[in-house]
Protein backbone atom coordinates (compact mmCIF):
# COMPACT_ATOMS: atom_id res chain seq x y z
CA UNK A 1 0.00 0.00 0.00
CA UNK A 2 1.36 3.43 -0.26
CA UNK A 3 1.47 4.87 3.20
CA UNK A 4 0.22 8.52 2.10
CA UNK A 5 -2.90 6.67 2.14
CA UNK A 6 -2.94 6.31 5.22
CA UNK A 7 -2.77 10.57 5.79
CA UNK A 8 0.91 10.87 5.26
CA UNK A 9 0.96 13.67 2.65
CA UNK A 10 3.17 15.94 4.17
CA UNK A 11 5.04 14.32 6.24
CA UNK A 12 8.40 12.68 6.20
CA UNK A 13 8.40 8.65 5.06
CA UNK A 14 9.91 6.94 7.03
CA UNK A 15 8.14 7.97 10.06
CA UNK A 16 8.91 8.25 13.71
CA UNK A 17 5.55 7.22 15.53
CA UNK A 18 4.50 6.61 19.16
CA UNK A 19 3.43 3.20 20.37
CA UNK A 20 1.56 2.94 23.95
CA UNK A 21 2.61 -0.86 25.34
CA UNK A 22 3.31 0.22 29.46
CA UNK A 23 3.34 3.75 28.82
CA UNK A 24 -0.70 4.53 28.65
CA UNK A 25 -2.22 2.08 30.94
CA UNK A 26 -2.93 4.63 33.51
CA UNK A 27 -6.79 5.01 35.58
CA UNK A 28 -6.13 8.71 37.36
CA UNK A 29 -7.26 12.40 36.40
CA UNK A 30 -3.52 13.02 36.86
CA UNK A 31 -1.75 10.56 34.55
CA UNK A 32 -4.45 10.75 32.34
CA UNK A 33 -3.91 14.46 31.81
CA UNK A 34 -0.24 14.00 31.47
CA UNK A 35 -0.61 11.23 28.47
CA UNK A 36 -2.59 14.07 26.93
CA UNK A 37 0.17 16.80 27.15
CA UNK A 38 2.62 13.67 25.88
CA UNK A 39 -0.20 13.72 22.61
CA UNK A 40 -0.15 17.43 22.64
CA UNK A 41 3.80 17.33 21.99
CA UNK A 42 3.71 14.19 19.84
CA UNK A 43 1.68 16.28 17.11
CA UNK A 44 3.11 19.66 17.75
CA UNK A 45 6.44 17.01 16.68
CA UNK A 46 4.59 16.09 13.49
CA UNK A 47 4.51 12.34 15.32
CA UNK A 48 1.03 11.40 13.82
CA UNK A 49 1.03 7.61 13.73
CA UNK A 50 -0.31 6.30 17.25
CA UNK A 51 -0.24 2.54 17.93
CA UNK A 52 -1.84 1.21 20.62
CA UNK A 53 -4.13 -2.31 21.46
CA UNK A 54 -6.81 -3.93 24.28
CA UNK A 55 -4.34 -6.03 25.06
CA UNK A 56 -2.27 -2.80 26.76
CA UNK A 57 -5.07 -2.54 29.87
CA UNK A 58 -6.06 0.91 29.68
CA UNK A 59 -4.30 2.47 26.77
CA UNK A 60 -6.40 2.00 24.20
CA UNK A 61 -9.58 4.02 26.18
CA UNK A 62 -6.74 6.49 27.14
CA UNK A 63 -5.07 7.54 23.77
CA UNK A 64 -8.92 7.94 22.59
CA UNK A 65 -9.89 10.26 25.72
CA UNK A 66 -5.87 11.93 24.87
CA UNK A 67 -7.26 12.98 21.11
CA UNK A 68 -10.76 14.12 21.62
CA UNK A 69 -11.55 17.26 20.01
CA UNK A 70 -8.55 16.47 17.52
CA UNK A 71 -9.23 12.95 16.24
CA UNK A 72 -8.70 14.01 12.88
CA UNK A 73 -4.66 14.91 13.71
CA UNK A 74 -3.88 11.37 14.37
CA UNK A 75 -3.03 8.25 12.42
CA UNK A 76 -4.65 5.64 14.79
CA UNK A 77 -3.30 2.17 14.61
CA UNK A 78 -4.84 -0.65 17.18
CA UNK A 79 -5.66 -4.70 17.26
CA UNK A 80 -8.20 -6.69 18.15
CA UNK A 81 -6.53 -9.24 20.38
CA UNK A 82 -9.10 -12.43 21.73
CA UNK A 83 -9.84 -16.11 20.92
CA UNK A 84 -13.32 -15.80 21.91
CA UNK A 85 -14.97 -14.02 18.65
CA UNK A 86 -17.42 -12.43 20.46
CA UNK A 87 -15.04 -10.58 22.99
CA UNK A 88 -13.00 -9.70 19.81
CA UNK A 89 -16.24 -7.92 18.28
CA UNK A 90 -16.53 -6.03 21.69
CA UNK A 91 -13.34 -5.29 21.15
CA UNK A 92 -13.79 -3.68 17.75
CA UNK A 93 -16.69 -2.04 19.21
CA UNK A 94 -15.38 -0.40 21.93
CA UNK A 95 -12.19 0.58 19.84
CA UNK A 96 -14.86 2.54 17.27
CA UNK A 97 -16.37 4.06 20.06
CA UNK A 98 -12.90 5.29 21.66
CA UNK A 99 -11.59 6.45 18.40
CA UNK A 100 -15.21 8.72 16.73
CA UNK A 101 -16.27 5.25 14.57
CA UNK A 102 -12.91 4.91 12.76
CA UNK A 103 -9.95 3.07 12.89
CA UNK A 104 -6.93 4.00 10.21
CA UNK A 105 -5.28 0.65 10.58
CA UNK A 106 -6.58 -2.45 12.04
CA UNK A 107 -4.14 -5.22 13.09
CA UNK A 108 -4.62 -8.98 14.17
CA UNK A 109 -2.56 -8.87 17.28
CA UNK A 110 -0.28 -11.47 17.41
CA UNK A 111 -2.19 -13.61 14.67
CA UNK A 112 -4.62 -14.40 16.78
CA UNK A 113 -7.65 -16.07 14.69
CA UNK A 114 -6.85 -14.09 12.03
CA UNK A 115 -8.83 -16.51 9.62
CA UNK A 116 -11.69 -14.74 11.69
CA UNK A 117 -10.85 -11.27 11.70
CA UNK A 118 -9.44 -10.40 8.21
CA UNK A 119 -12.57 -10.95 6.58
CA UNK A 120 -14.23 -8.44 9.03
CA UNK A 121 -11.32 -6.26 8.39
CA UNK A 122 -12.09 -6.09 4.91
CA UNK A 123 -15.87 -5.95 5.32
CA UNK A 124 -14.74 -2.76 7.48
CA UNK A 125 -12.32 -1.07 4.96
CA UNK A 126 -14.91 -1.81 2.25
CA UNK A 127 -17.72 0.33 3.97
CA UNK A 128 -14.87 2.80 4.61
CA UNK A 129 -14.67 2.29 8.88
CA UNK A 130 -11.56 1.68 8.56
CA UNK A 131 -8.40 2.36 6.30
CA UNK A 132 -5.94 -0.57 6.03
CA UNK A 133 -5.32 -3.72 8.19
CA UNK A 134 -2.59 -6.00 8.90
CA UNK A 135 -1.22 -8.57 11.21
CA UNK A 136 1.32 -8.27 13.96
CA UNK A 137 3.70 -10.79 16.02
CA UNK A 138 7.28 -10.62 17.96
CA UNK A 139 8.32 -13.90 18.14
CA UNK A 140 10.40 -15.62 15.18
CA UNK A 141 8.42 -19.05 15.77
CA UNK A 142 5.20 -17.46 13.80
CA UNK A 143 7.08 -16.16 11.27
CA UNK A 144 6.65 -18.72 9.17
CA UNK A 145 2.75 -18.53 9.51
CA UNK A 146 3.49 -14.61 9.24
CA UNK A 147 5.13 -14.81 5.67
CA UNK A 148 2.04 -17.68 4.96
CA UNK A 149 -0.55 -14.32 5.38
CA UNK A 150 1.95 -11.99 3.48
CA UNK A 151 1.57 -14.20 0.93
CA UNK A 152 -2.13 -15.41 0.71
CA UNK A 153 -3.77 -12.35 2.36
CA UNK A 154 -5.24 -9.10 0.96
CA UNK A 155 -3.09 -7.13 4.45
CA UNK A 156 -1.90 -3.59 3.97
CA UNK A 157 0.71 -3.92 6.76
CA UNK A 158 2.47 -5.72 8.70
CA UNK A 159 3.99 -4.92 12.83
CA UNK A 160 7.29 -7.14 13.96
CA UNK A 161 10.12 -6.65 16.06
CA UNK A 162 13.48 -5.02 14.51
CA UNK A 163 16.75 -3.74 15.97
CA UNK A 164 20.31 -4.60 16.18
CA UNK A 165 19.30 -7.75 19.08
CA UNK A 166 16.53 -9.28 16.93
CA UNK A 167 17.22 -9.21 12.99
CA UNK A 168 15.22 -12.39 12.16
CA UNK A 169 13.09 -10.32 9.66
CA UNK A 170 15.98 -9.61 7.73
CA UNK A 171 15.93 -13.38 6.22
CA UNK A 172 12.39 -13.49 4.46
CA UNK A 173 10.01 -11.02 6.36
CA UNK A 174 11.32 -7.86 5.18
CA UNK A 175 12.28 -9.08 1.86
CA UNK A 176 8.78 -10.87 1.20
CA UNK A 177 7.13 -7.30 2.84
CA UNK A 178 8.62 -5.12 0.09
CA UNK A 179 8.36 -7.38 -2.33
CA UNK A 180 4.14 -7.09 -1.96
CA UNK A 181 4.47 -3.70 -0.95
CA UNK A 182 3.11 -3.67 2.68
CA UNK A 183 3.28 -0.92 5.15
CA UNK A 184 6.10 -2.26 7.87
CA UNK A 185 5.37 -1.33 11.50
CA UNK A 186 8.49 -1.84 13.96
CA UNK A 187 7.84 -2.43 17.22
CA UNK A 188 11.02 -2.93 20.27
CA UNK A 189 12.92 -0.97 18.85
CA UNK A 190 14.93 -1.13 21.69
CA UNK A 191 14.96 -4.17 22.94
CA UNK A 192 12.33 -4.15 24.87
CA UNK A 193 15.07 -1.76 27.22
CA UNK A 194 17.88 -4.50 26.46
CA UNK A 195 19.79 -2.32 24.21
CA UNK A 196 19.56 1.03 26.53
CA UNK A 197 20.46 -0.76 30.06
CA UNK A 198 24.69 -0.14 28.90
CA UNK A 199 25.08 2.66 26.16
CA UNK A 200 28.10 2.89 24.23
CA UNK A 201 29.99 5.92 25.66
CA UNK A 202 29.92 9.56 24.13
CA UNK A 203 33.08 8.92 21.70
CA UNK A 204 31.46 6.14 19.94
CA UNK A 205 28.34 7.77 19.43
CA UNK A 206 29.90 10.87 18.03
CA UNK A 207 30.53 9.82 14.38
CA UNK A 208 26.97 9.85 14.22
CA UNK A 209 26.45 13.60 14.90
CA UNK A 210 26.43 14.34 11.27
CA UNK A 211 23.10 12.53 10.59
CA UNK A 212 21.52 14.43 13.32
CA UNK A 213 21.96 11.79 16.46
CA UNK A 214 23.00 13.09 19.71
CA UNK A 215 22.05 9.93 22.19
CA UNK A 216 22.01 5.92 21.44
CA UNK A 217 18.07 5.65 21.30
CA UNK A 218 18.70 8.29 18.54
CA UNK A 219 21.14 6.29 16.79
CA UNK A 220 19.40 2.96 17.15
CA UNK A 221 15.90 4.73 15.52
CA UNK A 222 17.69 5.82 12.71
CA UNK A 223 19.50 2.50 11.76
CA UNK A 224 15.67 1.23 11.70
CA UNK A 225 14.53 3.87 9.58
CA UNK A 226 17.76 3.33 7.56
CA UNK A 227 16.42 0.33 6.46
CA UNK A 228 14.40 1.20 3.38
CA UNK A 229 11.81 -1.49 3.80
CA UNK A 230 10.46 -0.21 7.17
CA UNK A 231 7.53 2.51 6.90
CA UNK A 232 7.07 3.70 11.09
CA UNK A 233 8.57 3.03 14.25
CA UNK A 234 7.02 3.37 17.62
CA UNK A 235 9.02 3.82 20.74
CA UNK A 236 6.63 3.76 23.57
CA UNK A 237 7.39 6.92 26.25
CA UNK A 238 6.02 8.93 28.84
CA UNK A 239 8.51 11.52 29.19
CA UNK A 240 8.27 14.79 27.29
CA UNK A 241 11.87 15.18 26.88
CA UNK A 242 12.46 11.13 25.17
CA UNK A 243 9.36 12.46 22.79
CA UNK A 244 11.13 15.18 21.18
CA UNK A 245 14.51 13.12 20.97
CA UNK A 246 13.13 10.36 19.15
CA UNK A 247 11.15 12.90 16.58
CA UNK A 248 14.39 14.33 15.71
CA UNK A 249 15.77 10.88 14.85
CA UNK A 250 13.16 10.80 12.01
CA UNK A 251 14.98 13.34 9.95
CA UNK A 252 17.25 12.11 7.17
CA UNK A 253 20.18 11.97 6.18
CA UNK A 254 20.21 8.24 6.53
CA UNK A 255 22.75 5.81 7.61
CA UNK A 256 24.26 4.16 5.14
CA UNK A 257 25.52 0.43 4.79
CA UNK A 258 28.46 0.95 7.04
CA UNK A 259 26.82 2.95 9.43
CA UNK A 260 24.05 0.22 9.96
CA UNK A 261 27.08 -2.48 10.27
CA UNK A 262 28.78 0.40 12.70
CA UNK A 263 26.03 0.47 15.14
CA UNK A 264 25.37 -3.52 15.17
CA UNK A 265 28.81 -3.87 16.56
CA UNK A 266 28.61 -0.99 19.16
CA UNK A 267 25.63 -2.90 20.06
CA UNK A 268 27.07 -5.98 20.79
CA UNK A 269 30.22 -4.30 22.52
CA UNK A 270 28.18 -2.27 24.91
CA UNK A 271 25.20 -3.73 25.52
CA UNK A 272 25.26 -7.48 25.75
Amino acid sequence: MEWRDLGFSGLRVPVIGMGTWQTFDVYGKEDQAARRRLVTEALDQSIRFLDTSPMYGEAERVLGTTLTGRRDRAIVATKVWSHDITEGHGQIDRALLYFEDRIDLYQVHNLVRWQDYLPVFERMKAHGTIRAFGVTHYQPSAFAELMAIVRSEPIDTIQIPYNPFERAVEREVLPAAAERGLGVIVMRPFAEGDLLYQSPPGSAIRPFRRFGCFTWPQVLLKWILSDPRVSVVIPATRDVHHLRENAAAGDGPWFGPAERAEVIALAQRYCR
